[in-house]
């Protein structure tokens, strides 16, 4: 039995508009000590969906799904009481932002006390030294003298650091990363990818890494969910997902790496993910696709060995397109 096991899932949220749907049908597992990666550019659902797992959507959000377990337990019937003993201990996420995701008017140190005296108990002396153990394992100098800086002195990285001791201090089964490098300089980027997969091995926990970074998944991952609108689009093994994209969007987002760049100009993918107003009536990603025909535009498509496409591609070839093999893709735009 997989550890978390998603299916079907959907979110709706109410706007001045009426009712729209942040993600529609997603369906993934992750195995324990596994590591898998949820793809896509902004507004593809990535956040939303783990959020929903979380429980931590605002009351305006319907979540639904034809199953959501972790560990064998049902996450849509239980009780809120009986969600906060899961969620902060075996299931913990860390954010994309860290100077907003920690309380400013709290030192570090008492941030990550709280959250394994919520969950495991202890005295404040055995608080105090867990927490010295937790910063030197991210890597943060100076441990002790630490735990009674805020926020605001720290750097961008060392409060990342902060939040990953934090997240990992219960030692959780699972650990979502939402994007843990967008606000971080270069160089420290990697550094935290390589702290969060040391961790990972070393505590035998499985992470779920959301990234808009293809070379990032090509590093960490072991399988990947591409998701596009709200949809999940592909599912594979990173072997395969790289050597053989199965959908247009996958195949464009992997041209679009500049290590497979063959000319002066960076391939890139025309037009932009669409919203509540703009939706396609068919696929919604036919706007942006050079294989689109008029079945794309009118009819939604459904999922045939993962790839969710009219014309999944086989060896860079739209299959059962009309326009044959001479459809073979080009550039970064299918």
């Amino acid at each position: 039995m997989s550890l978390l096991d998603i299916k079907n899932l959907s979110v709706e949220f109410q706007t001045a508009h009426g009712m729209f749907r942040a993600v529609d049908g997603v369906n993934f597992n992750v195995d324990k000590g596994q590591i898998l990666s949820i793809v896509g550019e902004s507004g593809s659902g990535k956040s939303v969906s783990m959020l929903a797992l979380m429980g931590l959507l605002p009351w305006t959000a319907k979540v639904t799904a034809d199953v959501m377990t972790f560990d064998g337990i049902d996450l849509l019937s239980i009780s809120k009481k009986e969600r906060r003993k899961i969620i902060g201990k075996d299931i913990s996420m860390i954010f994309q932002e860290p100077m907003t995701s920690l309380n400013p008017c709290f030192t570090v140190g008492y941030q990550i006390m709280e959250v394994m005296k919520e969950h495991l108990g202890g005295t404040k002396k055995e608080l105090e030294k867990r927490a010295v153990e937790l910063l030197g394992m991210v890597g943060i100098p100076a441990p002790e003298s630490r735990l009674k800086a805020y926020p605001h002195q720290m750097s961008g990285g060392m409060n990342q650091r902060v939040m990953i001791a934090m997240m990992i201090a219960c030692k959780p089964r699972l650990l979502i990363a939402d994007e843990p490098t967008t606000a971080l300089d270069v160089t420290i980027q990697a550094q935290i990818l390589e702290l969060l997969v040391e961790l990972q091995k070393k505590q035998d926990m499985a992470l779920v890494l959301i990234t808009h970074d293809m070379g990032v998944v090509a590093e960490t991952a072991e399988r990947v969910v591409v998701q596009y609108a709200g949809q999940q689009v592909e599912k594979q093994e990173v072997k395969g997902l790289f050597n053989h994209p199965g959908h247009p969007y996958t195949h464009a987002l992997l041209n679009a790496l500049p290590e497979r760049a063959t000319d002066k100009h960076l391939p890139s993918i025309p037009g932009v993910v669409p919203g509540q107003l703009d939706r396609p009536k068919g696929c919604l990603f036919s706007p942006r696709c050079e294989f689109a025909t008029d079945l794309c535009h009118a009819t939604p498509p459904t999922t045939t060995n993962g790839v969710l496409c009219h014309y999944p591609l086989q060896d860079g070839v739209p299959t059962g397109h009309p326009g044959g093999q001479q459809s073979k893709v080009a550039g970064g735009n299918g």
